[in-house]
Parts: structure tokens; C-alpha cells; sequence
């Protein structure tokens, strides 16, 4: 997964090493499988897009109606959960997963919340790197999801430089 593109720059398509082919390895794009759940956390979700330019894109929200151009990339919806409806959580937990086996996206990238959470969770469990993008809503400490998947994401970030001081996690600027 590259970074930004600031305007002007160009660069070459994220890739990583295929199986061999004849002796040689063979580059493919990185796949990465963007979920959040709907509101805020996906506009956040939407606002890092440039950062994937040149990966394979699969994004999932609970989004009701997702009005952006994603390009041709994939785009899955499932139903929002939280930690107050445990049937719902029940239910979206296999749907993740079952999606997560289905994409095998090299990097799952999440700004929150249940949703994202099981993936990153699932995602290290079959080997994806993993990045979770605590909420700017969060201005205070890091998410009840932050907290949770912080030892199972591989990067975790805030958006205020004093919430990733004092949680120990990573500051790399505001999405929004």
C-alpha cells in the first residue's frame, strides 16, 4: 500500500511478489480490503482513498447508500453491529470473516467500528497486515474498538498527536 499522492506526483502500482513463473517472480497489485461501518466512519474510510491508488480495492461498510465513485472497486455491504446488540455482532462476525477468506486482501484497513474490528481481528488471524485509523470523533482517548484491536492491528493510529502520546499508538495527521 503506497502513501498520498500529493497532485503533480505520479507513481507505479503497489505491488507484491507473486509465485514463480518459469523461475521468476511475478508482481501483483496489493489487494486491500477497506471497511467501516456507516456515518462518519465512512467518510473517513472515503477520505483516505487517494492512498490506494494502484492497489486492488474491495470496500466494505454498513453504509445504507453509498454515493461515492469507488472506481470499479468491489463493494460489499453488511449489516452495522455494535457492542449493545450482541445478535447483530453474532451475525456480522462470519459474514467478515467469510468475506476476508472470499477477498484474501493483503492489507485490511479500517476506520472503525465493529465491523472494521473483526476485520482487523480475522485479518492477522490469516496473515493481512492490518491498519486501524482511530475515528477523529476520538479526541480524548482511542476508541473502545481502538483499545481492543490495538494488539492485533499492525499499525495503529490516532488523529490527535495527545490521544496517540498518552495510548502509546502512532499520530500521522487528521483524516479530515
Amino acid at each position: 500500500m503506497g502513501g498520498i499522492v500529493h497532485q503533480g506526483e505520479s507513481r507505479p502500482p503497489a505491488t507484491v511478489a507473486s509465485g514463480e513463473s518459469g523461475g521468476k517472480k511475478r508482481a501483483r497489485r496489493v489487494r486491500v480490503l477497506a471497511i467501516a461501518s456507516s456515518g462518519g466512519h465512512w467518510v473517513q474510510l472515503m477520505r483516505l482513498r487517494p492512498a490506494f491508488e494502484g492497489c486492488d480495492m474491495v470496500y466494505v461498510t454498513a453504509q445504507s447508500n453509498p454515493r461515492e465513485d469507488l472506481g470499479g472497486a468491489k463493494l460489499y455491504r453488511i449489516i452495522d453491529a455494535n457492542r449493545w446488540n450482541k445478535g447483530r455482532l453474532a451475525r456480522l462476525a462470519p459474514r467478515v470473516l467469510w468475506l476476508l477468506l472470499k477477498e484474501r486482501p493483503d492489507v485490511i484497513v479500517s476506520t472503525g467500528a465493529a465491523p472494521g474490528a473483526l476485520a482487523v481481528i480475522f485479518g492477522r488471524l490469516i496473515g493481512a497486515r492490518t491498519l486501524w485509523v482511530d475515528s477523529i470523533a476520538n479526541a480524548e482517548r482511542l476508541s473502545m474498538s481502538g483499545k481492543l484491536v490495538r494488539k492485533w492491528a499492525t499499525l495503529t493510529l490516532s488523529q490527535w498527536p495527545d490521544v496517540a502520546a498518552a495510548e502509546g499508538v502512532a499520530y500521522r495527521g487528521a483524516v479530515l
